[in-house]
């Protein structure tokens, strides 16, 4: 089993999210709708260059934008291991919270 990081979930789940939409702008936004943290696109795009090397995600090259001056802008689609990956990641966290009462703000546990 190969874990993948927090920061690796994130983005993936982002990425599944958009569906077919995720490219840095709106990544950055359902980040920070998720978890209300701002993400550099440093960290954004890095993060998807691994996520592309383990073959989580696909880049696919969109048409030219007038707004952009004719540059392409790159689309992240998520692939069939990377639905695998989130599986995996969602059968983990379960396991490891399993028996565990939620956590109550304000309380301490002994």
């Amino acid at each position: 089993m190969i874990l993948m990081s927090r920061s690796e979930e994130i983005i993936l789940l982002a990425v599944r999210k958009l569906a077919g939409r995720a490219y840095g702008v709106p990544i950055r936004d359902q980040i920070k709708a998720d978890i209300g943290r701002h993400w550099s696109f440093g960290v954004i795009y890095k993060t998807l260059k691994k996520l592309r090397q383990k073959g989580y995600v696909h880049k696919i090259s969109g048409a030219p934008l007038a707004e952009r001056g004719g540059r392409c802008r790159f689309y992240y689609e998520i692939s069939s291991a990377g639905l695998d990956a989130l599986e995996e990641i969602r059968r983990v966290h379960v396991s490891i919270w399993n028996g565990i009462p939620a956590p109550t703000v304000g309380k301490k546990t002994r």
